[in-house]
């Protein structure tokens, strides 16, 4: 099984998330979290799947979208690691500490 790693504030992310989503229904919360986490077993396996975000952060980053929730990572650490858990719809760039112009 391939491996990643969250860092704390993505786990926070992932509990925000599913807490959200719970309030409506937490049978999704679980199907959401369950996609979530298979993606992060492909992520681990073929790191260069996502796409590169070069621009959220001094440091090669990438972004790979599940059901509107971008996983964003640093492809070559062992094991992955999972930076950060956030909506798309969310202003990226700024929470990551790059303002887009």
């Amino acid at each position: 099984m391939s491996r990643f790693l969250l860092t704390p504030v993505a786990v926070s992310d992932l509990r925000e998330i599913a807490g959200f989503v719970a309030e409506d229904s937490p049978a999704n919360a679980v199907k959401l979290l369950q996609a979530l986490e298979d993606a992060m077993h492909i992520l681990a396996k073929r790191p260069r799947l996502g796409h590169r975000r070069d621009d959220l952060a001094d440091e090669s980053l990438r972004v790979f979208v599940v059901h509107s929730i971008a996983l964003i990572y640093r492809p070559e650490t062992r094991p992955l690691q999972i930076v950060r858990v956030l909506h798309g719809g969310r202003d990226i760039g700024a929470i990551m500490g790059r303002v887009e112009r």
